[in-house]
């Protein structure tokens, strides 16, 4: 069941956290943005069709290469994203969102409002990237 949102809700500190208002307020912030990615990616796809690749001048063809390798790469990383903003829409189905997956405790609102696919607290994301640093130093 999908709470209705009145036109400009924004999420407060003043109500319970992740009420059905707030879950569906980041349902659609997730699923706008993995939209936009998915018809950026699609846009991109139909470019690269489009374009001509057999340039004659060698310093053309080269510099449409090196762009599309940049666009490609771009695209890339939006796959990844999709993927991460896919699990976090996972995670409100399943009750779990705007919780630290670590710690279990509340991500916060404004955390989430910057990072809607966050999966822990700022502090126990320092931590995990800190250790993550030593272990590739020890190596």
């Amino acid at each position: 069941m999908t709470a209705k949102l009145a036109k400009g809700y924004v999420p407060t500190e003043k109500e319970p956290y992740m009420n059905a208002k707030q879950l569906e307020y980041f349902r659609q912030k997730l699923t706008t943005w993995r939209e936009e990615l998915i018809a950026e990616s699609q846009e991109t796809i139909n470019n690269l069709k489009e374009e001509n690749w057999r340039e004659p001048d060698l310093s053309d063809r080269a510099s449409l290469e090196t762009e599309a390798g940049v666009e490609l790469r771009t695209r890339n990383r939006y796959l990844k994203l999709i993927g991460k903003i896919d699990s976090a829409l996972r995670r409100i189905e399943d009750g779990s969102y705007g919780f630290c997956e670590e710690t279990g405790d509340p991500i916060g609102l404004k955390r989430l409002e910057a990072r809607p696919v966050a999966t822990m607290t700022i502090e126990a994301q320092e931590r995990h990237e800190k250790a993550e640093k030593q272990y590739i130093d020890e190596e």
